[in-house]
């Protein structure tokens, strides 16, 4: 579980980043980056989510 969470927050920087860069340069590749961040960062924090109830269960 502390790996998905490292990754989660690797994916977050970079979201971060590139969103920054898209709104505060116009920088519409770092949107197109940013969004497929996020998609990812969804699909992790699915994740997250089903590995913590298991946790929670023990």
């Amino acid at each position: 579980m502390k790996d998905l969470i490292a990754k989660i927050q690797e994916a977050y920087e970079a979201f971060a980043k590139d969103a920054a860069l898209q709104t505060e340069n116009g920088n519409k590749a770092a949107g197109t980056r940013a969004r497929k961040a996020s998609l990812s960062i969804e699909k992790m924090m699915k994740e997250f989510r089903k590995l913590s109830l298991e946790e929670s269960k023990k």
